[in-house]
């Protein structure tokens, strides 16, 4: 069984709430042996598809309908489980994935200017959750940023939680939909800005949990 779900996230932003599949990575992560997977931009869209043809459990793939950045290139490796490390750092790790890998890059970037090293993990895979690869990020840097464009609530940020919280207990800030659903805009970036999901509010997040690190 292999499910696509379209219209996922905030960059339906003109068609509104009822257009905006914000629960899904939450629901899928809920049933037994799905495999939850979100590319960050159209290019890993099509190599996971050929993976999930490859693959004998259950998939489900979250897909953007409008337009959004593109970050990789044929070359760049994919496969299903895998989180990829797209910038290395030392005082804080940004773990995201879907659409908000880029809005995480440019963060980082922001980050620099500022004298902070941010690590950048693109986590495709939710479930099941490259732990060891996290865990040896949050070890490094002692601070976790999350950002996803969905509920926090038992998505990205949730899967990390529960994988830190057993593992390795780790200052963590959690960036995303607030049990709240999402409404009509001109723009995604309006929605991106109003919910605190874009490059600057993920910058001061992450100023934020290094302040209370040290």
């Amino acid at each position: 069984m292999k499910i696509v779900g379209s219209h996922a996230g905030l960059y339906t932003a003109p068609d509104g709430a009822t257009h905006q599949a914000l629960e899904d990575v939450t629901l899928m992560r809920a049933l037994p042996n799905m495999v939850v997977l979100v590319p960050c931009d159209s290019i890993e869209s099509e190599k996971m598809a050929l993976a999930m043809t490859a693959d004998q459990r259950p998939n489900y793939i979250r897909l953007a309908r409008g337009p959004s950045p593109v970050l990789t290139t044929a070359q760049t490796p994919f496969t299903i489980g895998p989180a990829y490390v797209f910038r290395e750092g030392n005082d804080v790790t940004l773990l995201a994935n879907g659409t908000m890998t880029y809005q995480a890059l440019v963060a980082a970037e922001m980050l620099a200017k500022d004298g902070i090293s941010a690590e950048v993990i693109h986590v495709p895979t939710v479930k099941p959750l490259d732990g060891d690869t996290i865990i040896k990020s949050a070890k490094k840097t002692g601070a976790v940023v999350t950002v996803e464009e969905g509920q926090i609530n038992g998505g990205l940020g949730g899967a990390i939680a529960e994988l830190l919280g057993e593992n390795l207990p780790t200052p963590l800030k959690r960036i995303g939909m607030k049990d709240e659903f999402g409404q009509s805009a001109k723009e995604p970036e309006e929605l991106l800005k109003h919910y605190g999901l874009d490059a600057m509010h993920i910058a001061l997040a992450a100023h934020d949990l290094i302040d209370k690190k040290r």
